[in-house]
C-alpha cells in the first residue's frame, strides 16, 4: 500500500508566482524524495512603493513514504 505525506510550504520569487511554486518544489527536492504533487493553496505578493517587489505561494506538497528503511 502507498502512503503519502503532506507538506506546507511557502515559495518565494523576485519574478512571479509560477517561479515561487517552482522555487518550494526545486527547493523541497534537495531533501524530500519522490515528491508527487503539489497543490496551491494561496498566492500573495509584497509591494514596495507601488510595484510588486517578490512573488509568494503557499503550497501543498505531497510526496512518497518508502516502504522500508
Amino acid at each position: 500500500m502507498q502512503v503519502a505525506k503532506i507538506i506546507e510550504l511557502i515559495g518565494e520569487s523576485t519574478t512571479g508566482w509560477e517561479d515561487a511554486i517552482q522555487n518550494a518544489v526545486k527547493n523541497a527536492s534537495t531533501t524530500v524524495d519522490h515528491i508527487t504533487g503539489v497543490e496551491v493553496l494561496n498566492l500573495t505578493a509584497n509591494v514596495q512603493n507601488g510595484e510588486v517587489v517578490e512573488y509568494k505561494a503557499n503550497v501543498k506538497m505531497a510526496f512518497g513514504v518508502r516502504d522500508n528503511r
